[in-house]
């Protein structure tokens, strides 16, 4: 098996267990086991469990960025755009695979002074922010952004906490207020 290959593999079995079950209650080998991979190989494409949560982040940080910004592209005017990311969520969160937010699980589960995991989450969380500003620029509402940013976030949580779809519809709502 191709080096790329089986970082591949690690990398998408690792996505699955880390997602699924938390961090801390993955251990290398059952990422091993799982994925097919051979211990040395797994060695020799990640140094340690931590290298392979950093292309985990990574991965996940670039589908989300991805799927937001398409969410946001259907539409033309600003406002739209923004309440696009948020109906996008309120799909998201519905599905019967999801698990909350991948980063904000991690977040939670690492030590304080694990800064190169926080480091890659605090920058996955500053394309969102900056998403939003982004969007808002034409129509100098940009300074919207960061709050635009943490009803979202806190959206998240709310759905994380209830398991429910209202903190996102109310996320939403508020966000449609502060557009008008």
């Amino acid at each position: 098996m191709r080096k790329n290959a089986i970082r591949q593999d690690v990398v998408e079995t690792a996505s699955r267990l880390f997602y699924k079950q938390g961090y801390a209650n993955t251990g290398i080998n059952q990422i091993i086991e799982e994925s097919g991979v051979v211990k040395s190989s797994l060695y020799a494409s990640f140094r340690s469990k931590g290298d392979i949560l950093m292309a985990y982040l990574e991965a996940a940080g670039a589908t989300t960025d991805e799927a937001l910004k398409a969410a946001s592209e259907k539409f033309e005017d600003p406002k739209d755009k923004v309440l696009a990311v948020f109906d996008y969520l309120v799909a998201l969160v519905q599905e019967k695979e999801y698990y909350g937010c991948n980063f904000l699980n991690i977040i939670s589960e690492i030590p304080k002074d694990a800064e190169r995991v926080r480091n890659q989450i605090r920058k996955q969380k500053n394309g969102v922010r900056n998403l939003f500003a982004n969007i808002l620029k034409p129509v100098h509402k940009e300074d919207l952004a960061d709050e635009i940013y943490t009803l979202f976030e806190g959206a998240l949580i709310g759905n994380k906490v209830h398991d429910e779809v209202w903190p996102v519809l109310s996320a939403r709502k508020i966000a449609d207020q502060l557009l008008k």
